[in-house]
């Protein structure tokens, strides 16, 4: 399995808020996809009982998740494919070697998937003397750089074009040096043009799964390149690894989720590419693979199911809660050193690997609700944030100082007259400090937030000491006295 290097969240989250380069592709990020999401949402009337209806659908499956996984099984041994059960990324990395192994395989060419990410099959099929090849253009950058992905749609959306080029200069040497990489299109072009003999030249073709349907026993392929089709439709063997969660009943249950897929994770109706593979190539099929097999991974997930962290299991990856969280929109997906980063992952990875590796994580988010507002499953991630946390406090797996401060906390909200008053106290005296200048540059136990930017300082009473005046306003006050009355 990839290494994890959560415990150096902090650390790397300080390099990346100092990185420019990062800052500047991540200000395109926030500003590109989710203004698209939201435009079409807006398009789509039935988008939001649409989302209630893929929710109920993978609740369901959660529920009878055995039984699906078994007619998976059932359908595809039916197509004439094999389904091979592995309970951790040890098992999985063994299966693809040994199937690659027997198909004689020098080279594999791979499409992108989180899962292969999740067991560092790259780095396991390498070290065995097998090529992997990554053909999804941003999985292909990274792969020359020997980095990791930083999200989950667009693995190299970190990276500016300058970046990419100087990528490309540095690993296609036989290239004319002079060439100008000035546009988006000359560096597809490029890509494209160095994958071709690879697409051809591959043995085995390996690919994830966005869905698997238990009544075709198909996988499904969502991409906006087709390297996804190729990679599968040309080697003589096809290798499907996914995760158990990502069954789902019918094909008319598939077409649902894809329904806010798209949408939610670039904006758009529908990806270009949308395939449904089942079963190796039949007689009269003119192209395919003769062998089709699915790796069938654990890894954790069924340990997660009946707990109060099952619903993360609803998650078909669409990267929307990462477009939208402050947090990730600052620090970017290395800064949470492992395969799935923003509110996903962190409220994921715990489930995964235990609260000893990734105890930073639950804390990387503001708990300001976006993720959740904006996720096509409505998984609530902000509750499960606050659940590890809890778990956290509860097994002493957080600081001294840190509870500390949670039981002075709990302290005063569970007294409100002297938490009103300590609030009152600490206003007044904020405000007569700060009336000069109206901001602190600096504040004791503040310094994360006035490190970036000044404090301002309180200009009135507390919201309820206003509330209770009926200074906020005619509508405010107009209710009050309603309710007095």
């Amino acid at each position: 399995m990839m290494e994890p290097q959560i415990r150096q969240f902090k650390g790397r989250a300080r390099e990346a808020i100092n990185n420019r380069n990062l800052q500047s592709a991540l200000a395109k990020l926030s500003s590109g996809f989710p203004a698209r999401r939201q435009q079409a949402a807006a398009r789509l009337p039935e988008f939001e009982a649409l989302r209630d209806e893929a929710r109920a659908i993978k609740d369901h499956v959660l529920e009878n998740l055995d039984i699906y996984l078994e007619r998976y099984e059932t359908a595809v041994l039916s197509a004439g494919g094999q389904v091979h059960w592995c309970v951790d990324a040890e098992a999985a990395r063994a299966k693809i070697l040994e199937i690659c192994e027997a198909a004689g395989a020098k080279t594999v060419t791979k499409s992108k998937s989180m899962i292969g990410e999740e067991i560092a099959i790259n780095e396991h099929l390498q070290a065995k003397g097998v090529t992997p090849v990554e053909t999804d253009l941003g999985e292909y950058i990274i792969q020359l750089r020997d980095e990791p992905p930083s999200h989950i749609i667009a693995p190299a959306v970190h990276l500016t074009m300058d970046q990419i080029a100087e990528t490309f200069r540095t690993h296609h040497e036989e290239l004319d040096p002079s060439r100008v990489l000035d546009e988006p299109r000359k560096l597809l072009e490029e890509a494209r043009a160095q994958l071709r003999d690879q697409f051809i030249a591959a043995d085995v073709g390996l690919t994830g799964a966005n869905m698997l349907i238990a009544e075709t026993g198909s996988n499904v392929l969502v991409t906006n390149e087709g390297n996804a089709d190729l990679t599968y439709s040309l080697p003589k063997v096809h290798i499907v690894i996914a995760s158990l969660e990502k069954i789902v009943p019918t094909l008319e249950d598939a077409a649902t989720i894809l329904r806010v897929l798209a949408r939610s994770a670039t904006g758009q109706e529908m990806s270009v590419y949308t395939t449904f593979c089942t079963g190796p190539r039949r007689e009269a099929d003119t192209d395919g693979p003769e062998e089709y097999h699915v790796v069938l991974l654990d890894n954790g997930r069924s340990k997660l199911i009946g707990t109060e962290f099952r619903e993360i299991l609803r998650c078909i990856r669409c990267g929307a809660c990462l477009n939208h969280c402050p947090v990730y929109q600052t620090v970017g997906g290395h800064a949470y050193g492992w395969v799935y980063s923003g509110p996903m992952g962190s409220a994921l990875i715990p489930g995964l690997i235990g609260l000893d590796e990734s105890s930073t994580l639950p804390h990387a988010s503001t708990l300001c609700g976006q993720c959740e507002s904006v996720c096509p499953m409505r998984i609530p991630l902000p509750r499960m944030l606050r659940s590890w946390r809890q778990k956290q406090f509860e097994t002493k797996r957080s600081g001294i100082f840190a509870r500390a401060a949670l039981r002075a906390w709990a302290a005063l909200a569970l007294r409100p007259g002297l938490y009103r008053l300590a609030m009152g106290l600490g206003i007044a005296g904020l405000g007569a400090l700060g009336r000069q200048r109206g901001r602190f540059a600096w504040l004791p136990m503040a310094g994360g937030w006035t490190a970036g930017r000044d404090f301002p300082a309180p200009t009135g009473d507390t919201f309820v000491g206003q509330w209770h005046k009926g200074a906020r306003g005619d509508a405010s006050g107009a209710w009050r006295r309603k309710q007095d009355s």
